[in-house]
């Protein structure tokens, strides 16, 4: 016990000390920037599937709150009722660019925690950005279609295959701990690659599994506190919905940097480790 009490006071010194919440708005405001191509992007591949455009508001709305929801209803509505294979490739191209930015903005981050200055080129650290942010797209596809488009693909499938009950359960279940599991093998890649350090996929597992646990738990409290007991439309007016998605965007800023805290204190316990034993 005492062991745990020890590395959760190492983890919130480096919190402290690396200004987290500062670093976590830094990635939100680029993550802002990112979310438009990005719905560009994911909304433009629904309309193949035949996924009504009021589904797939009512779905979104599951994860994140009903005000952000509406800021964007018109878009859904228009780019989920007609196939625009022509927003499919503008989509791709303004997503990859505008939120490889979002994670450049994380690898400065991820340098910071972990104490080492950027020596790597600019366009290697751009190709890397965009490797990653095609990676996290991957990963916010999955992370949202299984949860929050779970039971439109079920009912699809069950329409099509007419799906015994035990396995429709199954694929309820199934559809948490897959999303779980992608979020968390992209965060390994990105916690990996991220800092410009050499690192063992074993010292950052704790943050990367904790972090892709701590943003499905944290996405769904946040909607539900939203929904039920904030009212920012009452205070900021057409804008509630913006500041919102912002707050999402600086909660999801500040568990990335958790999980990479927390990666660095368990890396240099083992290293320090190491060193004794030799």
């Amino acid at each position: 016990m005492k062991k745990i009490v020890d590395y959760a006071k190492e983890v919130v010194a480096e919190f402290q000390k690396d200004n987290i919440p500062l670093l976590g708005a830094a990635q939100a405001y680029y993550y802002l920037l990112a979310i438009v191509p990005m719905l560009i992007l994911l909304l433009s591949i629904l309309p193949y599937l035949n996924i009504e455009a009021e589904s797939a508001i009512n779905a979104i709305s599951q994860v994140i709150p009903d005000d952000t929801a509406e800021v964007f209803r018109e878009n859904i509505v228009s780019i989920v009722e007609q196939p625009k294979g022509g927003l499919l490739t503008i989509g791709i191209l303004g997503t990859i660019w505008s939120a490889s930015n979002g994670i450049n903005a994380f690898i400065q981050s991820a340098n910071l925690a972990y104490h080492v200055e950027e020596t790597r080129s600019f366009i290697k650290v751009r190709l890397l950005s965009i490797v990653l942010t095609l990676g996290m797209i991957i990963a916010i596809v999955v992370a949202l279609a299984l949860p929050v488009f779970g039971d439109v693909i079920i009912d699809l499938i069950n329409r099509a295959v007419n799906l015994p009950s035990e396995t429709v359960i199954l694929f309820q279940f199934l559809r948490w701990i897959i999303s779980v599991l992608v979020m968390g093998a992209i965060l390994l890649a990105l916690y990996r690659f991220a800092p410009n350090k050499k690192i063992p996929f074993k010292h950052i597992l704790p943050g990367a599994l904790l972090t892709a646990v701590l943003w499905q738990l944290i996405s769904l409290a946040f909607s539900f506190y939203i929904s039920n007991f904030g009212n920012y439309s009452a205070t900021y007016g057409s804008l509630g919905g913006i500041i919102i998605l912002m707050l999402w965007f600086f909660l999801t800023g500040i568990i990335l940097m958790v999980g990479a805290e927390i990666n660095v204190v368990y890396h240099r316990r083992n290293n320090d480790h190491e060193k004794k034993i030799a």
